[in-house]
């Protein structure tokens, strides 16, 4: 197949006529059309406006997509223990594969590629099911809570870690490489030592294995690990094995001189999820200093309870705005620079290889947009559209691995009407429910982490 449009190689490379060609799951060849439909003749044509590479969901909960709307404009503390997690803590293995369904259906028809997911305790099987067949490209894990949890979450820590090893042995690295294993502790607030400690263990002991957690999104969390263990969030995960090359923290709002240091010599990853920040009234992440200390930051969208949206898109032109607002200095966070968050790092974060880029011999995740809305004309500049101006919805074509998942408008693999369909039945279900009980934990004075 050969796609042809103003293509965006990467954050550097735009060739304004130009065409990627691909072959299998690979890309065989980038360049200017007019080079590459004289080399290539026989091949099935697609133009499209812009051709880019796929976004990258560095922080997602797809389980959490049947929740949507469920909690706005609540409290942090009653949107978490009265909706979100006794919500988790309600599906059964067919509601969470319904609501993983749905969160990929999201992603994949609004340009996302690639997720790293962060699911729930129980039926993760679930979700892995669904991406498999979905096909998106996916880094995920159960999540662990082996104390401070609601009825339903908590589990032992022993049952904890012998799950995720389990789901580790089936899972990581099927389709291909396409789904991968992260190891899902969800904060230090809920997870015991012994289980970020054995969450180390298991992500040393088996290779390509990451580990993803949140990380200091809001004050009370971070004084609750301190008051518990004596040291701010980001030494105690230092301390306990969790920082490092293969680890991602989304959030990362409230940290420190010391902290911010501890992630830039570990090579820790950040997710940045400004969306969720705000709506939650987080604070502002300090990502211009973490990019200016080498730190590799992504983006991701968190949950719908708490953004309401799964558009990259969308996540683009928030955080370029929330910093330029939190530093005044409206040069900072160029387009170029969100850009690369959303993709290229993105990739780096997730632990996939040629990912992320569109260049020749590089996996071939690719979307295709339509720039013909008055909101996006004229385009000026390809870059500046993207973080600025697009949405979800000027996506028209979506490919992962070489295989076209989202065509025109349409779903090719999945049955989105289906889906859709018993998500608008199974949410009046839970509307009916969660909430009902604010007895869900004894734990009530920390963040608002989902």
């Amino acid at each position: 197949m050969l796609l042809r449009g103003t293509v965006v190689a990467d954050a550097d490379t735009v060739i304004e006529d130009g065409a990627v060609v691909v072959a299998g799951d690979r890309i065989e060849a980038v360049g200017s059309a007019a080079d590459l439909l004289d080399q290539y003749p026989n091949r099935e044509r697609r133009a499209f406006d812009v051709v880019a590479p796929g976004m990258v969901g560095a922080h997602v909960h797809s389980v959490q997509s049947l929740g949507r709307g469920i909690a706005d404009d609540r409290a942090l503390l009653e949107w978490l223990f009265e909706y979100v997690l006794p919500m988790e803590a309600d599906l059964g293995a067919d509601g969470m594969r319904l609501a993983a369904e749905l969160g990929y259906l999201e992603c994949i028809e609004s340009g996302t590629t690639t997720v790293i997911d962060h699911l729930s305790v129980d039926h993760a099987s679930s979700a892995f099911e669904a991406a498999a067949e979905m096909g998106i490209r996916a880094r995920m894990g159960k999540v662990l809570m082996d104390k401070n949890s609601p009825p339903g979450l908590e589990e032992s820590t022993e049952d904890a870690l012998a799950e995720s090893e389990r789901l580790i042995r089936q899972y990581h690295g099927n389709e291909d490489g396409r789904i991968r294993y992260a190891l899902t502790p969800r904060f230090a607030v809920t997870c015991t030592e012994a289980c970020l400690r054995g969450v180390r263990d298991l992500a040393d002991a088996y290779d390509g294995v990451r580990i993803h957690t949140h990380a200091s999104e809001n004050r009370d969390e971070v004084e609750t690990v301190e008051e518990a263990t004596g040291r701010r969030n980001i030494h105690w995960l230092d301390e306990v094995g969790l920082t490092g090359e293969d680890v991602v923290l989304a959030h990362c709002v409230w940290t420190d001189e010391s902290e911010r240091q501890v992630l830039a010599d570990t090579g820790t990853h950040v997710c940045h999820c400004p969306s969720s920040n705000m709506k939650l009234a987080s604070g502002v992440a300090p990502v211009v200093d973490y990019l200016d200390r080498g730190i590799n930051v992504a983006l991701g969208n968190d949950g719908p309870p708490c953004n309401n949206t799964l558009d990259p898109f969308t996540e683009m032109r928030q955080a370029s705005l929330l910093q330029k607002v939190e530093t005044l200095d409206p040069t900072t966070t160029p387009a170029a620079t969100i850009f690369e968050m959303a993709t290229a790092n993105g990739a780096r974060a997730a632990g996939f290889e040629q990912v992320g880029k569109l260049r020749a011999g590089w996996k071939a995740d690719v979307v295709g947009l339509r720039t013909d809305a008055a909101r996006t004309t004229p385009v000026n500049d390809v870059l500046s559209h993207l973080v600025f101006a697009a949405h979800g919805d000027d996506v028209v074509f979506t490919m992962v691995d070489g295989r076209v998942l989202y065509d025109r408008g349409e779903h090719v693999v999945a049955d989105a009407e289906r889906i859709k369909a018993q998500a608008r039945e199974y949410d009046l279900e839970l509307g009916q429910s969660s909430g009902s009980n604010g007895e869900t934990s004894g734990y009530r004075s920390g963040s608002p982490e989902a």
